[in-house]
């Protein structure tokens, strides 16, 4: 194996100091001019397999500990926090709907939701505001964050499973399977009264 050259370490090095995940634009920015995503590539393919990797969440790139190896790392016990109900409803809402408004996802799930349940997703570090709806009284918007791409180990949101891998992971119960049949039919029908 050839040896990296000076923008291959360059890449390699600012990555390893980087407090976060930087976008290609960021590398460039500290490493200089030169072919970023060639270097990153050269630097995944020499990092495969070890305890360390380079890895891609979204459109950030980081060191990451090699997953078979992060039992070693883990000095104290994490307690796992479990998210409520309705932390998790409002999370999947705003992944698949993202921007949404507090508005909408109180309409998508029925319910209103309390003020706390956004709160925790946003210590989480999953879900951010992403701007005002250009509409009467400007509500906010909710995207959600690199950190949940990363948390969910996503590289984007298209990762995310569709009605047909949920189904065949057997976690769609008859009744929600009903209910979108329903809404399917709906659908055709008032598609076929406006033709």
């Amino acid at each position: 194996m050839t040896p990296p050259d000076e923008f291959v370490r360059a890449v390699e090095a600012v990555l390893f100091a980087a407090a976060e995940p930087l976008t290609v634009e960021a590398i460039r920015a500290h490493a200089g001019e030169g072919d970023v995503r060639a270097a990153l590539a050269r630097l995944t393919g020499d990092y495969a397999g070890r305890g360390i990797g380079i890895v891609r969440r979204g459109d950030r790139w980081h060191f990451e500990t090699a997953a078979n190896m992060a039992h070693l790392l883990r000095r104290d016990r994490e307690e796992p926090r479990k998210l409520s109900r309705a932390g998790i409803e409002t999370l999947a809402i705003i992944a698949y709907h993202e921007p949404v408004t507090r508005a909408e996802i109180e309409a998508i799930r029925g319910v209103q939701i309390s003020k706390g349940t956004l709160d925790v997703l946003m210590e989480a570090g999953w879900v951010r505001p992403a701007g005002r709806r250009e509409v009467p009284g400007r509500p906010l918007m909710f995207a959600t964050t690199p950190g949940f791409l990363a948390h969910f180990g996503l590289e984007s949101r298209r990762d995310l499973p569709g009605i047909a891998d949920l189904k065949a992971a057997g976690l769609l119960d008859p009744v929600d399977l009903a209910m979108m049949e329903a809404d399917t039919a709906l659908e055709v029908a008032k598609a076929a009264e406006t033709d």
